[in-house]
């Protein structure tokens, strides 16, 4: 049987990157709750925050280290199995990923340590503004990322010479059509994953009437940022959509399964899309809805998919997948937000066993959500790996199918084993809980990242 290297290449890269993406999506928003703590800590001097502050802490030194090893791994495979796309786009991609490196990841160094390493040894001062900038550094990797990817999906800034693409105006490059919609989708989608998992653990205490003045700040912090931001991705969301269908219809038209664009778009709820026939088998829709959404009329008129060429359509049935199971844990996020809501507003949130019971289980909703987003953005852009300037099948590097293969099942072990045990790690930390005063020395004298998680874990095991 002869091996596709091209399809283990992108299976490979879909895989490493479904691992990659959790993890910095969850720290994203974590250094920034983290940050928040301490500064309430020293606004109001109440023990609880400061020890939520540290507890969360182990819990992002786990995340954070697995979010780097993971993307190391991604920047190798743009050398061994894409090296084309590294001649194409390596003018424009390699800045943009070199001002990550300067400006994020430098300044998440240097005050990582100071974060992690720094409880009672420097002043409280120094250590709350090392976790907001290691908060800010995060939040600015999202920044360069995103615009390298937003410009992969919509380029702009550049022009092509021989093939190959050279930057011409870096604020349209970093700026770029989609880069503002994409950026905000994503930033709210890492908020709300952080916030989710806040909640569901502060739940999960509460429920089993564990550390009950840690919980209910960390549900009343988590529930307050569901219940804002879940209706306000509602919103980004919807602009994203209608940005997407200027740039990107045919996108649009695999995730509507939308074959005929003379006819209004339905909301098809259920369908198997035959690509083969050019139509959807087991239809369930709503007459006009897609219409009505995309271009807010109700026989508005969008692109379908017979409008381009069979070899310029992405696959349907992924796209059309992956976007309904996002918006399905979307909805899902606002249900939690809204009867949460409810239920703080009567006075009854923290003695609602239903809803605890319901929503300690409700932390993998918004990483379910972005890995099903991201799978709907990176494969609705097939053909295209950069839009209109280089295809997927053209950016592989010359390497043979086995050794695609070989790589991709080393992967598949080594991934399994590694995050295996850093997420077994962090369920034992949450286990074990937030302990201690802020006026104790942190237990031990951590001098590298992971071993300030050590001895939680360690107590963890031997108390099961």
């Amino acid at each position: 049987m002869e091996l596709d290297p091209v399809l283990l290449a992108r299976i490979q890269f879909g895989f490493t990157i479904t691992f990659h993406i959790i993890f910095p999506s969850f720290t994203i928003g974590l250094a920034a709750f983290i940050a928040t703590l301490l500064v309430r800590w020293r606004m109001t001097g109440r023990d609880h925050l400061h020890r939520l502050a540290r507890f969360w802490t182990k819990i992002f030194a786990v995340s954070f280290a697995m979010g780097v090893v993971s993307g190391i791994v991604l920047s190798y495979q743009f050398g061994t199995n894409w090296s084309n796309f590294s001649v194409v786009v390596g003018n424009v991609l390699g800045p943009l990923l070199g001002y990550e490196v300067l400006t994020a990841f430098f300044l998440e160094a240097t005050f990582l340590g100071i974060m992690l390493f720094g409880w009672n040894r420097v002043p409280p001062n120094i250590h709350v503004l090392s976790a907001v900038l290691v908060a800010i550094g995060t939040s600015l990797s999202a920044f360069w990322i995103l615009a390298a990817n937003s410009w992969m999906q919509t380029p702009a800034g550049h022009e092509v010479i021989n093939g190959i693409a050279y930057p011409v105006d870096w604020l349209q490059i970093i700026f770029n059509p989609s880069f503002p919609y994409r950026f905000a989708h994503m930033f709210t989608a890492a908020y709300l994953t952080t916030s989710l998992v806040v909640l569901a653990v502060g739940a999960r205490y509460l429920f089993k009437d564990r550390y009950p003045e840690e919980a209910k700040t960390m549900m009343r912090m988590g529930l307050g940022m569901v219940a804002i931001l879940a209706p306000l991705q509602v919103l980004i969301g919807d602009q994203h959509g209608l940005n997407t269908l200027k740039h990107q219809p045919a996108k649009v038209a695999a995730i509507e399964s939308h074959w005929d664009g003379s006819e209004p778009g339905a909301l098809v709820l259920f369908a198997i899309p035959n690509e083969k026939e050019e139509r959807n088998d087991f239809e369930i829709a709503i007459p006009y809805g897609a219409s009505l959404i995309l271009t807010h009329k109700a026989d508005g008129l969008f692109p379908g998919l017979k409008e381009f060429a069979p070899t310029d359509r992405p696959p349907v049935f992924p796209v059309f997948l992956s976007f309904r199971l996002m918006v399905g844990m979307g909805v899902l996020m606002l249900l939690i937000g809204f009867v949460g809501a409810w239920l703080w507003f009567r006075g009854k949130l923290f003695d609602t066993r239903w809803y605890l019971q319901y929503v300690q289980y409700a932390w993998p909703l918004g990483f379910i959500a972005i890995l099903a987003g991201w799978y709907t953005t990176e494969i609705g852009r097939q053909p295209w790996i950069a839009s209109g300037i280089l295809r997927t099948a053209d950016a592989a590097s010359p390497v043979s199918g086995g050794a695609v293969f070989t790589t991709l099942v080393l992967f598949v072990i080594v991934y399994g084993i590694v995050f295996s045990m850093g997420i077994y790690y962090i369920n034992r930390l949450i286990e074990y809980g937030p302990k201690g005063s802020a006026a104790e020395p942190p237990a031990g004298l951590p001098n590298r990242p992971l071993t300030a998680a050590e001895p939680a874990a360690q107590e963890a095991i031997e108390r099961t």
